[in-house]
């Protein structure tokens, strides 16, 4: 846990967290044809909106609103199912924001900003004094009160929670420019030369997506920006530089506020946003030691909890036993004559015998039948393996059939495999 001091009074008792969660995270390819990325699932049992719906609950915060728009059923069917838990009577809230053309009846979240605009009347009868307006497609652990004590701290208007990226890659980011006590120069959407940290020519500080205001002043900026017909109805793109340049605007750094089991671990921000880099993180968790502890009591993961019978094992000869090694495996899942090595098998997986499944991200109730062969892998969700089938050792073979990453990542659909059929 960090070992900041929290103050007696947490702000986190009279913030809310509204959660962004519409986007389609089209990158992701067609892992997101069916769902949302905060939908997406992640480590084995969870969603990816998780971690941003946990790190509020963790730092205190009791009122949530979550706004979703692409393809939201599964989002919106996880959320109902696992975070129901939250009690008026407790003066808790958990609102579910569907994009409803609450402000026209043509008009869908025009962007970020506009999803908390149109939202307005609901906040408001809730009277939060803060809003910590939360990206929804991020895996990390994080204290929100921290921030939002600096940010009273600082009388901001604005506080903008930035993480440290070397220069090279900030290109890729909204990027931070600050000056003396981290107040906000400048705020730049992906840079060809980005700003850097002081003192450090190498490092760039990027825009997580996390911002913290008083609720009374957000809403005067967002009524001023919907007056604007030139403004994008953004965040990045009109909220944050206009405050950058007309009011107080100050930088967060992640490293203050990251949650760690140890003191010693680095600090771990995730955008799963690729094929890639989404197999890594996930196998990143069969380490030993892995970058990010989902094993730490102190900051759970809350999610929605499938009843489920035990992981079974069965089979135990030389040439068919059930075995797993350096995986992560859940339940509900029968190891049935499989080799299972560096991968996570989610809720329900069955793999069964003489299968081989090799550095490979296997969904909720997908099978993998007999003398199947899968190698650096990710099979989506009730995906059905036929008898046989060999992915990831032929590289030519598997871009006609499915779709391979620029790191040698396959992703498998039902579709898919349905094609093979033809």
């Amino acid at each position: 846990m960090n070992d900041k001091l929290r103050p007696i009074s947490p702000l986190s008792r009279t913030a809310m967290a509204y959660v962004l969660a519409g986007g389609r995270g089209s990158r992701l390819m067609e892992m997101t044809d069916r769902r949302a990325k905060p939908a997406v699932y992640f480590g084995c049992k969870s969603r990816i909106i998780d971690f941003a719906l946990s790190n509020a609950l963790n730092s205190g915060i009791r009122r949530i609103a979550v706004a979703t728009q692409y393809k939201a059923h599964s989002l919106i069917r996880h959320m109902q199912r696992g975070w129901d838990f939250l009690r008026p009577e407790r003066n808790e809230s958990f609102d579910i924001l569907p994009a409803s053309q609450r402000v026209s009846e043509t008009q869908w979240y025009a962007g970020t900003a506009d999803a908390v605009f149109q939202n307005i009347d609901i906040i408001e009868s809730y009277r939060p004094e803060h809003l910590v307006i939360l990206a929804g497609d991020h895996v990390y652990k994080m204290d929100y009160e921290l921030m939002l004590q600096q940010h009273e701290d600082n009388n901001a208007d604005v506080t903008v929670a930035c993480l440290e990226v070397p220069k090279v890659e900030a290109s890729g980011f909204g990027v931070v420019g600050v000056g003396d006590g981290d107040r906000i120069i400048s705020f730049l959407e992906k840079p060809k030369d980005p700003p850097t940290m002081p003192g450090n020519p190498d490092v760039s500080f990027a825009s997580m997506g996390i911002y913290v205001f008083r609720t009374q002043f957000l809403f005067d900026q967002l009524r001023r920006d919907e007056a604007d017909p030139n403004s994008s109805r953004d965040f990045g793109k009109d909220i944050i530089p206009y405050l950058v340049e007309h009011g107080r605007a100050f930088c967060h750094r992640f490293t203050d506020s990251c949650v760690k089991s140890d003191a010693q671990a680095q600090t771990y921000w995730r955008d799963v946003g690729t094929l890639d880099a989404y197999w890594q993180a996930n196998i990143d968790l069969t380490d030993v030691v892995p970058p990010l502890d989902l094993y730490d009591s102190n900051w759970p993961i809350w999610t929605y909890a499938e009843l489920t019978p035990p992981a079974k094992f069965v089979h135990d000869v030389s040439s068919r036993r059930g075995e797993a090694v350096a995986s992560l495996v859940s339940g509900g899942c029968i190891v049935s004559g499989s080799r299972v090595r560096r991968s996570l098998l989610f809720t329900g997986v069955r793999a069964n015998s003489f299968s081989t499944v090799e550095g490979s991200v296997v969904l909720p109730y997908a099978n993998i039948a007999r003398n199947a062969h899968l190698t650096n892998c990710i099979i989506d969700a009730g995906v059905q393996i036929p008898e046989g089938l060999v992915i990831g050792e032929d590289p030519e073979f598997d871009a006609k059939r499915f779709r391979r990453s620029e790191g040698g990542i396959c992703l498998v659909t039902q579709p898919m495999i349905d094609a093979l059929k033809l």
